[in-house]
């Protein structure tokens, strides 16, 4: 039977192995002798914390955790029970990682040598249920999540990723290495990034999408063929743009999808149209854009009036079934 005296009684060891345990009242206050921990942070005492480690204020971290040395941790955290939290992390302040989680893994990656980098997370953000995000390959580069992002059950961020402010990825999203991630886009549930792709600010990537390409900010992302749809508008007026920047984001969609001008016209014809205002941001993903972008949605009623011209020059029936898909 799990004895409590026998916990008590290991005491001595875990201080040879460089941790500390606190009393076995539930959650207690430290100082925890060789913790670098401050008034105010409660550790379970089935929670492992590094001497090494630095925990802010008023910090609760639960039962079976385990926090590894070279880990710093903002004040007003909250760690679910079962968390881990490797080496190389430095974590901001008022997050909350929930039950399961691994924050500083090693990348996944079978040929690249340690020492590896660093994860740098910043405020306000929510890590649900058994949320993975791995450490840099590089030594003197981080993986880094901004503040207020909300990662749902499942979600996955692998070496390298940069993502911004305010972005929600829903339960199972896959993010592979070094992508990035712009401001308040929101990447529904099952979505696999591949690697080095980029996703703009404001965009809305559907459900089980598969993204090969950047996306462009602003843009929505079909779930089932993983195609643009068109612009965020419903994004756009709850951040707050206005009807006329709508209206210059409209017209630079029409010029980017539908001129059917060669890439290098396009970029022209935004850096002369669009260098200022609202949809240069637009103009500035383009141009660095290095593996493309997702290309639109095939529109199945200008698809059908493609099909009729061609009968009627062909002298064809008149009514032809065409698959929308």
């Amino acid at each position: 039977p799990f004895a409590a005296g026998r916990i008590l009684q290991k005491i001595a060891l875990s201080e040879n192995a460089g941790f500390q345990y606190t009393s076995l009242s539930g959650l207690t206050k430290p100082p925890l002798s060789g913790n670098k921990t401050v008034n105010n942070t409660m550790i379970n005492p089935f929670t492992i914390v590094s001497p090494d480690a630095q925990i802010g204020e008023n910090v609760i971290i639960g039962p079976f955790s385990l926090i590894e040395s070279g880990v710093s941790i903002g004040s007003n955290c909250v760690l679910d029970s079962h968390t881990v939290i490797k080496t190389g992390v430095t974590i901001g302040k008022d997050n909350r990682i929930g039950t399961g989680s691994v924050i500083g893994g090693l990348p996944q990656h079978i040929s690249a040598p340690p020492p590896f980098g660093q994860i740098k997370i910043g405020d306000g953000n929510v890590f649900r249920e058994n949320t993975t995000v791995h450490r840099s390959l590089k030594e003197n580069d981080s993986t880094v999540i901004g503040d207020g992002n909300y990662l749902m059950a499942g979600a996955h961020v692998a070496h390298d990723c940069k993502i911004g402010n305010h972005n929600i990825l829903v339960n199972n999203v896959l993010l592979g290495g070094h992508v990035t991630v712009g401001h308040r886009v929101n990447i529904g549930g099952g979505s696999a990034i591949h690697q080095f792709c980029r996703i703009g600010s404001l965009a809305m990537v559907g459900g089980l999408s598969r993204v090969i390409q950047d996306v462009p900010p602003f843009m929505m992302v079909d779930g089932t063929s993983g195609k643009i749809v068109g612009l965020n508008q419903i994004g756009l007026r709850r951040n707050g743009r206005t009807t006329a920047e709508i209206r210059e984001l409209k017209a630079a969609y029409l010029l980017l999808y539908r001129s059917g001008y060669t890439w290098n016209e396009i970029l022209a014809s935004f850096q002369e149209h669009y260098s200022v205002g609202t949809a240069a941001e637009l103009t500035q993903f383009l141009q660095t854009s290095k593996r493309g972008i997702l290309r639109e949605r095939s529109r199945p009623h200008l698809r059908v009036m493609e099909a009729e011209e061609t009968a009627n020059e062909s002298g064809a029936a008149a009514i032809i079934r065409v698959n929308a898909g």
